[in-house]
């Protein structure tokens, strides 16, 4: 067991991780951005490193000087949280490079599972139900279209390198294609600096289900109860229910085993979440995987 832990992050996660580690009997560091210098996650930890800057970018954001924290104080292992540098498989390397434990799943995980299209790949390999559609990033309008009419409006643009609901456009009709794939293109590079995008049947007033999982290095994976986040706003999810009213027990086992089989696939450890979409019928389709913890993870830990 480690004896003392760097949390690369603030906030609600930072305290969550810093309580779980009390109870552990595991020391706790706090790294900090010059206004967070009070901030109760730098209070509630063991010790608190200043990694300066007014903002994330400046901060939290810069890979050299979170490992450069742990270090300094003697950690041994980083916990990255969620959000600012969770889901980056270059900061997931450069923790293992610099001798030091990533808290979370490998490089390669994180960069195979954080490409939409990859992972999509990787979901038809693992028997897991996908929406009909691409099978890769593609970029010609023709090539677009030709598919588009082959699985039937309304169609779904989305990045491959993204999510929240950035890149994404919803098209209804053919006329709507050419104007809706530049945008997806242009909103795309401009969030994730990459303009792929891909393209799937869009379905039509689906359940939103999350199956949350652990697997550790020993082959052992673990799915829990779904959450339903179906009520949202922009992309953007507003309330979390679990169990949901539609799923049933069959459709819980059947979409956790999905799950399990794409994580062991994948050659994913720690914690994950995998999204779904749920239609009418009671199918379901793999959407994506969250390579870390969610804000939506203490929904899970209360039913569980």
């Amino acid at each position: 067991m480690f004896s003392k832990i760097l949390i690369a992050n603030r906030g609600e996660i930072a305290l969550r991780v810093i309580d779980t580690c009390q109870k552990m009997g595991i020391a706790t560091v706090a790294v900090h951005s010059l206004p967070d210098s009070t901030a109760m996650h730098v209070q509630k930890a063991d010790e608190a490193v200043n990694i300066g800057g007014a903002t994330p970018r400046e901060s939290y954001l810069i890979i050299e000087k979170i490992i450069d924290a742990a270090k300094k104080t003697g950690a041994e292992a980083i916990h990255p949280g969620y959000g600012f540098l969770s889901e980056n498989a270059q900061f997931a390397q450069a923790v293992l490079d610099a001798g030091l434990v990533f808290i979370g799943p490998s490089p390669k995980a994180i960069h195979a599972l954080g490409d939409k299209t990859e992972a999509r790949a990787l979901a038809i390999a693992a028997q897991v139900p996908i929406s009909p559609g691409s099978n890769g990033a593609i970029s010609d309008p023709e090539e677009i279209a030709r598919i588009a009419q082959k699985i039937g409006y309304p169609v779904l643009l989305k990045a491959a390198a993204g999510g929240g609901g950035k890149g994404m456009r919803l098209i209804e009709h053919e006329d709507e294609l050419l104007d809706g794939l530049r945008a997806a293109q242009g909103e795309a590079l401009a969030s994730f600096g990459d303009d792929r995008v891909f393209i799937e049947k869009f379905i039509v007033s689906p359940r939103h289900i999350e199956i949350q999982i652990l697997a550790d290095q020993f082959g052992t994976i673990l799915y829990f109860p779904e959450r339903e986040c179906s009520v949202q706003r922009r992309h953007q999810k507003v309330v979390e229910e679990s169990p949901s009213t539609a799923v049933t027990a069959e459709i819980r086992k059947a979409m956790g085993e999905a799950a399990a089989r794409l994580v062991a696939t994948s050659g994913y450890t720690n914690a994950g979440t995998l999204e779904f979409l749920l239609d009418a019928s009671g199918a379901f389709y793999f959407m994506e995987v969250n390579t870390r913890l969610q804000v939506e993870h203490p929904v899970t830990e209360m039913v569980t």
